[in-house]
């Protein structure tokens, strides 16, 4: 027969393993959801990358559109210089709309229009920022289940315990090349 003490020690015992396997499940969450904003960085890095090759093929057919040119460069700057989450999504968003207007300088240009590089180049941002939307989906996934548990009862008391903070959302306005409703532009083959 188990005594008073036996039993103490069962119920120390159990909630320590509690406490370790909620511990766990935060730790878990959190290292998911920097892989998925990891994620995002990548292909946000090669959006980056792949606009210097987009504007000198625009520049090639509308060298005299310098504002829409000017406003990929500056853009583009804001966001090396970012330095919050709510900082580098009002970034990214600027050079979307940025790289989205320059897009659209195609429709004027029926050359640039039907230029086999222009083409290949907004096939892969098309594709980018499908990877970029899928990673952000699956990010925000992650962050609103570990919100959630940082919140939920009993879980509130480990993560209070060991200081858990809320993971923020990476959230952007829209993707770049496509209209307000969501629909590609035009300029992609549909």
């Amino acid at each position: 027969m188990i005594g008073p003490t036996g039993i103490l020690a069962f119920v120390i015992i159990a909630a320590a393993l509690w406490v370790a396997i909620v511990y766990n499940r935060f730790v878990v969450m959190m290292n998911r959801a920097e892989n998925g904003r990891t994620q995002i960085d990548i292909e946000l890095r090669r959006r980056h990358d792949l606009v210097p090759m987009l504007v000198d093929t625009v520049r090639g057919y509308a060298s005299h559109e310098r504002a829409a040119f000017e406003r990929v460069a500056e853009a583009r700057s804001f966001v090396s210089k970012a330095s919050s989450a709510a900082g580098r999504a009002a970034a990214e968003n600027a050079l979307g709309g940025a790289i989205d207007s320059m897009l659209l300088l195609a429709e004027a240009y029926p050359g640039l229009k039907a230029n086999d590089r222009f083409i290949r180049l907004q096939e892969e941002l098309a594709g980018m920022e499908d990877r970029i939307g899928f990673s952000r989906m699956f990010y925000n996934d992650v962050v609103m289940k570990y919100n959630t548990a940082l919140d939920t009862f009993p879980e509130i008391i480990v993560a209070r315990a060991f200081g858990f903070e809320p993971a923020p959302f990476f959230d952007l306005e829209r993707g770049t090349g496509r209209r307000e409703n969501g629909a590609p532009p035009d300029l992609f083959r549909e």
